[in-house]
Formats: C-alpha cells, sequence, structure tokens
C-alpha cells in the first residue's frame, strides 16, 4: 500500500477540504485527487463524497480512517528503530561479567541517557559478521587471531589489555606463592572447559600455553564459572585463569587463590570493532570515551600473541 496516498487520505480527513490538505502537504489539490484516487482505486472502494462543505467520508471511509492512523504511526515506529540517534546503541560484550561488560557499564554510568542494547555473541567470527551486517553497532573482541583479516569495512581500536590471574585451590603447589611467572607454570595442567576451538579465546590460550609449556586442558561441558570454582577449589593438579577485573564471589570454605602473575604478565587484549560507515552518534560517544581511557599497551613487562599487537594507534575522531 502507498504510505504518501495514505498519509494524503488522512490529512484530507483532518483538513476538511482537499484544496487546504494540498497547502498541508505543499502539493496541488489535483495531486491531492490522484493519490486519494489511486488508493480507492486499491481498496476498491469510496472513501470521500464531495459536498458543498468539502470533503466528507463516506462508511468506508469512516472505518479505513483508524487503521490508516495506525499503519503511519507503524512506519514512523519502523524508521525511527532504523534512525541514528534514535534507537539503542547495540554493542556485544562477550560476557556481562567479563572486562568489558564492565566497560560498558562504566561507559553507562558516564552517558547514563544513552540508551543501550548489551548482547552477547558466541565467537569472534560470529560477532564481526554481525557488525558487517548491521546486526549489532561494535563488537569487544581479541583481533587478529590467525588466519582472521578483518574486512575492508570494519575497523578496529585497541581498548582495553586485561592482566590475567591464576586461581588455584588451597592444596595446590603454587597456592602460597603471592605471584608467579609464566615460567613457573611449566608443566602445569589449566583447566578451561570454555575454550571451544576456533574462538579467539582459545586461540590466544593456546598460544600462551606454548610459549610457557603448561597445558590448557578443556575436557568436559562448560557448565558455566561456579562450576569451574567448584572444581578447582578440591583440586590439587588444576588451576586456571581469570581476569583481575573479573568480579567473583565464591564460599569461604573453598578458600581459592588468585595469584597475580609476572614478568611478564599475560594480557588479554581487547579491542573495539565497529564498521566504519556506522553514523549512530552513540557509537562516535563510545569510541571517544574507550579511546581516552585507554593507557597504552606499555614495550615491556606484558605477553601478547605476535597477531594481537595493536596494529597503530588509534584513528582520529572527529569532533
Amino acid at each position: 500500500m502507498d504510505l504518501n496516498a495514505v498519509r494524503t487520505f488522512v490529512v484530507a480527513v483532518d483538513a476538511g477540504q482537499f484544496q487546504k490538505a494540498a497547502a498541508d502537504l505543499s502539493l496541488t489539490q489535483q495531486a491531492v485527487s490522484k493519490r486519494v484516487a489511486a488508493l480507492e482505486a486499491e481498496l476498491g472502494v469510496r472513501l470521500f463524497t464531495r459536498t458543498a462543505r468539502g470533503a466528507e467520508l463516506t462508511i468506508d471511509g469512516q472505518a479505513f480512517l483508524p487503521h490508516a492512523r495506525t499503519l503511519l504511526r507503524a512506519a514512523e515506529r519502523a524508521a525511527a528503530s532504523v534512525r541514528p540517534g534514535s534507537r539503542a546503541l547495540r554493542v556485544d560484550v562477550v560476557g556481562r561479567r567479563v572486562a568489558t561488560g564492565g566497560l560498558v557499564r562504566d561507559f553507562h554510568r558516564a552517558y547514563p541517557d544513552i540508551e543501550l542494547d548489551v548482547v552477547t555473541l558466541f565467537g569472534g567470527d560470529r560477532a564481526i559478521d554481525a557488525v558487517e551486517s548491521g546486526t549489532i553497532d561494535a563488537t569487544f573482541r581479541a583481533v587478529l587471531m590467525p588466519g582472521r583479516r578483518l574486512p575492508d569495512d570494519i575497523e578496529a581500536v585497541p581498548v582495553l589489555d586485561e592482566p590475567l590471574q591464576l586461581v588455584t585451590g588451597p592444596a595446590h603447589a603454587l597456592a602460597g606463592e603471592q605471584s608467579v611467572t609464566p615460567a613457573q607454570l611449566a608443566g602445569c595442567r589449566i583447566w578451561m572447559p570454555g575454550n571451544d576451538p576456533g574462538t579467539e579465546w582459545a586461540a590466544y590460550y593456546d598460544e600462551l600455553a606454548a610459549a610457557f609449556g603448561f597445558t590448557v586442558e578443556a575436557t568436559g561441558p562448560n557448565f558455566g564459572v561456579e562450576a569451574l570454582l567448584d572444581t578447582i577449589g578440591g583440586s590439587s593438579t588444576l588451576g586456571t585463569f581469570l581476569s583481575e577485573r573479573t568480579p567473583l564471589v565464591w564460599p569461604a570454605g573453598y578458600d581459592l587463590r588468585r595469584i597475580p602473575m609476572r614478568d611478564p604478565t599475560p594480557v588479554y587484549p581487547h579491542s573495539l570493532l565497529w564498521r566504519n560507515d556506522n553514523s549512530h552518534p552513540a557509537l562516535a560517544t563510545l569510541r571517544r570515551y574507550l579511546i581516552s581511557a585507554y593507557p597504552g599497551r606499555p614495550a615491556a613487562g606484558v605477553w601478547t600473541p605476535e597477531w594481537a599487537q595493536p596494529a597503530g594507534p588509534a584513528p582520529p575522531e572527529a569532533g
């Protein structure tokens, strides 16, 4: 159905005359008559009768009017849902309890008037495809994983280096250490059941393990963080990794140890990815906020895979 014709019909009803409707729509009276006639032909009924006082609705016109108004409201809502600035900024954070979820919460506290739609997509390939297709506005990911080249229309900028901690139960051989080096983990078993092959985090931890000689085990189903910590707390041989920024509460009886890692500190490198033609104003605000808060990666003292090194300085921000 031609929405311009429907809009002309509604304006003509409200105006009471085709002549006044033409003025309100900046059209000629002939154009208004043609639009209404085309709508009547499509519906197969007369919507108006002409009288000395102007145009009056027929019974069919009266029946159609509320539906015509609903159509126009629906069209406006549909346009608003994709109009930059009038819809929520849709951001993928991998997980709501991980550090990138915290970044988005900090951004929301700084800009409470910006509406956000926070989602969690599984895997970098799916997230990048969603950015490229416009399903989401931005994602936080570790780039570039081996064999993955960003599409030409996707940009990325580093926004967070997330230091890792070793987590053990009280009976583990390293439980009493104030800090550990990655080299001390040689021969250790690190249990991470969520390390699904093909994901960027699996690629990261596999390379970390190869660099320092420990084993990452991803056996068994992933029942979540609580089940993971339950197992780690009762084991003398298994450890796992968590971010120092990951907020967790566990029962006191677990007596888990979060041990900082030093010389070098493994950091998980998060970048913000977005499509370079995305004009949502809140996206530009998010980029400026994250770039200004990122201190930059030190030249020494941290470890990341070569494929995760920043390619260069952040792109200049307009405004």
